[in-house]
């Protein structure tokens, strides 16, 4: 028989629930009608003999002192499984995308123990995503976790747009994209340019049926209490956990990982905890740590990460992204200025570093073309300032053939992407990681000297840049 109980005091998103006999456990849900809606609060404290503190996962408004309460003996739980690819759900699993119940034949219950480490795998192997600034300089690992940083406008949302195709397409994988705190009009656009850009399918043009369609949205928007935007995140996780456990290599994205930590210490001063540092909860770490220890590669499937990280004032030594840099592997820098060249994707290819870009792990010859991409694009940077002021004729014979293959390393780094084909109206490339690292070699070594800068510029493989080559000279003619 389920308990039940009566709300005793409401402070905002925290509900207290007094129970006459043995109280629910911690992380249970509890379930109470407001105003016909369902509201879903999950206990996080027990103050005493007889009464839980709890977290509201939705609007307390409307709610009253005695009302109702029920136990429903489990933790929040959602649906997963390929039903859930396409379609829009809430926190607690609820459809949000008007378009009928989410299909499911299985739940599974947010809060998941890390996967022990005797089922991880330790193997350290590059996931190729076709896009090549990516492949060839801030490799993502297969199971690691990424950082996406860039400000408003340089094109976050279509790289990781880009990245859910590809992993579609490459790999025949999954994605699942956990909306944390961020802008709802973020959130509908993104819904609409994945059906747009072919990712996913209109259930609703569909009979309700969202199928061939290859990711997962999960959303708790800015206006959602703090609780929602809190759980969220795991809410998307058990989504992508399910389908890592039937053998699928997963990509997880979450926009914004700092909205996580916002949520959390937004309810801890209700709960009663004394802040820590900057006014943050004291289980920032622990809340951080616990969630992305789930974010692994095991021996069934890999779950890899990226994650959009805001940085509050542009203080990296805030405890919030602080605390997110230690579980990160790779870093993708977006930056401005290089989108402002026209050059997309936008990813700064000095600044972008990643953990395996070792010989070790992406073999010798990768690791020496990144290198070497690098250093000419380091001396090419480092030179700018003497072209600005003098011009490039009082440059050397040597710098000023550094700065020509620079630039052509600069624009080979771009890439026209599929799912912007739509608005370009250029056909989307991915290019194999061999193809990447064969184009630079050749580029750096000089045996593309002789093709105009031009040619490189959007492009995918070598191959194609020495056609285009051939095309802009016949043109000339």
């Amino acid at each position: 028989m389920s308990k039940e109980g009566r709300i005793s005091q409401i402070i905002g998103a925290v509900v207290d629930v007094e129970f006459d006999d043995e109280l629910p456990g911690i992380l249970n849900a509890l379930e109470t009608d407001n105003n016909g809606n369902r509201l879903v609060l999950e206990v996080a404290q027990h103050l005493g003999q007889n009464a839980v503190r709890t977290i509201a996962m939705d609007s307390t408004e409307g709610l009253v002192r005695g009302g109702r309460v029920t136990d429903t003996g489990e933790a929040i739980s959602v649906p997963v499984g390929e039903g859930t690819l396409g379609r829009i759900m809430n926190v607690i699993g609820e459809p949000v995308d008007e378009a009928g119940p989410i299909p499911h034949t299985v739940r599974r219950g947010i809060h998941q123990l890390a996967p022990p480490l005797t089922e991880q795998s330790t193997e350290s192997e590059i996931l190729e995503t076709g896009i090549k600034v990516v492949d060839l300089l801030c490799p993502y690992s297969k199971g690691g976790k990424i950082g996406l940083f860039g400000g408003a406008g340089v094109g976050k949302t279509v790289l990781i747009m880009e990245l859910i195709n590809n992993i579609a397409k490459a790999h025949g994988g999954y994605s699942v994209f956990a909306g944390v705190g961020e802008r709802t009009r973020e959130g509908n656009d993104l819904y609409w340019e994945m059906i747009e850009s072919k990712v996913n399918v209109d259930p609703k043009e569909n009979n309700g049926s969202a199928e061939g369609s290859k990711a997962a949205l999960v959303y708790g928007q800015m206006n959602e209490p703090p609780g929602a935007r809190a759980r969220v995140a795991l809410s998307g996780l058990t989504v992508a956990e399910h389908f890592r456990d039937e053998g699928q290599d997963v990509l997880f994205f979450v926009d914004n990982i700092f909205r996580f930590t916002q949520a959390g210490s937004e309810v801890s001063a209700l709960l009663g905890r004394i802040p820590s540092a900057v006014g943050y909860q004291p289980t920032l770490a622990t809340d951080m740590g616990t969630m992305q220890e789930r974010i692994t590669t095991t021996t069934k499937g890999s779950i890899t990460s990226v994650q959009a990280i805001y940085v509050p004032a542009d203080d990296l030594t805030d405890p919030a992204p602080a605390t997110s840099f230690s579980h990160l592997d790779a870093t993708t820098v977006l930056n401005r200025s290089i989108a402002e060249k026209g050059i997309y994707p936008a990813v700064d290819p000095l600044d972008s570093t990643s953990r395996i870009l070792d010989p070790r792990v992406i073999g010798e010859e990768h690791y020496q073309v990144a290198r070497d991409v690098q250093g000419i694009l380091q001396r090419y940077k480092s030179l700018q300032d003497i072209i600005a002021i003098l011009g490039m004729d009082e440059l050397s014979e040597e710098d000023k053939l550094v700065v020509a293959r620079a630039r052509k390393v600069e624009r080979f780094l771009s890439q026209p992407f599929f799912v912007a084909e739509i608005f370009t109206g250029t056909p989307g490339k991915l290019v194999p990681l061999a193809e990447t690292v064969k184009g630079f070699k050749g580029l750096v070594a000089g045996d593309y000297d002789h093709l105009p800068e031009a040619a490189f510029y959007m492009v995918g493989s070598i191959d194609e840049a020495i056609e285009k080559a051939g095309v802009l000279a016949a043109e000339a003619a």
